[in-house]
């Protein structure tokens, strides 16, 4: 029997890998999503496990367990989205339903891989291995059970990645309409490690269908373990660096995405007046962690009719009204110092200068550099 050893390396690291996070989760305090993490971790420790037992050649001793894990492995999606809810949800307390639902995956594969486990015995199970001694009946039920299975784990996990990714985007926009700097709390690494996983986890699934047929391509059994980990790497440790967001920075358990005008034009309009009198004459939008509820004090003015006026009668939200300002003054800063363009960045309110870069290219459709630069060629020409 040939070994492929790329593969046992790279997920004998991914086995390192978990565990040490699984013992470093473990000694953190209890939190709800330190809970969530932990049982994810697991999952991902039994489907790492299953891959060494099949590229290490173990399961010619134990034939039997060939495949057990393949229930296990359904359950990836949902774990990750109680762990998306634990972490981003206000509600993150999952109901007893919920966890029904999630188990209805494996229950799926489990029963379809029922004739392949219980009707063949270990010698024709290891038969099927080797297309010289395989029965083609046999083999058919075993690609019957295999191709159910992962449909089954694409559909799943599908459906619950993609629940994850909205329940982020809820979560993103809530923090945009309260606060002005979110790159704390608005965990856009977990989206690019949802997509990234998903991407890999669809492509396994394909991969592991194809391989069963002996159908492989230059990058079988080396590619999607070195990508799988690479993500792996980069899930446990911004997962275990995840600062705990506070009750009040989650999305709320209720919300409702068609906002009703309560108020009059002429009080949005007012409220408007003074909202950018105060961004002018205070320069309120220089303090880093500026929120809806310190400029709600500052103007006598409720957070719901701010967030209201914002939103109907100015068409944006807090995160984006704020930041305009910011990118006005550090063009006036750009256009009227040598200061560098990082010094502008945190004084005029940003936190980083890679995210004031984003938002003014976003603005302007040019970088500040690039800004500058401008400038000093329209005022070289004027000279």
């Amino acid at each position: 029997m040939s070994v492929n050893v790329v593969p046992i390396v790279v997920y004998s690291g991914m086995m390192g890998v978990t565990i040490f996070a699984l013992l470093d989760a473990t000694f953190k305090p209890r939190q709800r999503q330190t809970t969530f993490l932990i049982g994810l971790l697991v999952l991902l420790l039994i489907h790492i496990l299953g891959e060494l037992y099949i590229y290490t050649g173990a399961y010619q001793y134990m034939p039997a367990l060939a495949g057990v894990q393949l229930p296990i492995r359904v359950l990836l999606g949902p774990a990750l989205y109680f762990y998306a809810c634990a972490t981003m949800s206000a509600n993150g307390t999952q109901s007893k339903r919920a966890y029904l639902t999630a188990l209805l995956g494996p229950l799926l594969v489990t029963f379809s891989m029922v004739p392949f486990a219980f009707g063949l015995s270990s010698e024709e199970k290891l038969a099927l291995a080797d297309p010289l001694t395989r029965d083609p009946e046999n083999f058919k039920l075993a690609l019957a059970a295999c191709t159910i299975s992962m449909l089954v784990f694409i559909v799943f996990t599908g459906i619950y990645l993609f629940a994850a990714l909205k329940l982020h985007r809820r979560h993103r926009a809530q923090l945009m309409d309260r606060f002005a700097t979110i790159e704390r709390r608005s965990l856009d690494w977990f989206r690019v490690v949802l997509i990234l996983w998903g991407c890999i986890w669809l492509m396994y699934a394909i991969e592991y269908i194809t391989a069963f047929m002996n159908w492989r391509w230059i990058g079988s059994g080396v590619v999607l373990p070195i990508l799988e980990a690479s993500v792996l790497v980069a899930f446990t440790y911004l997962a275990l660096n995840q600062t705990v967001l506070n009750e009040s920075d989650k999305v709320p358990s209720k919300t409702s995405n068609n906002r009703v005008a309560a108020l009059s034009i002429e009080k949005m309009e007012l409220i408007a007046d003074k909202l950018n009198k105060v961004m002018a004459e205070k320069k309120l939008f220089m303090e880093e962690e500026l929120s809806l509820n310190r400029l709600s004090v500052a103007l006598s003015v409720s957070e719901n009719h701010i967030s209201e006026t914002l939103s109907q009668y100015l068409k944006t939200n807090f995160f984006h009204f704020v930041n305009g300002f910011r990118i006005e003054e550090a063009k006036k800063l750009l256009q009227s110092t040598d200061r560098l363009v990082s010094t502008i960045a945190f004084e005029v309110g940003f936190n980083s200068k890679s995210t004031f870069n984003t938002a003014f290219k976003k603005s302007s459709g040019l970088t500040p550099t690039a800004f500058r630069k401008q400038l000093q060629m329209a005022k070289a020409e004027k000279g």
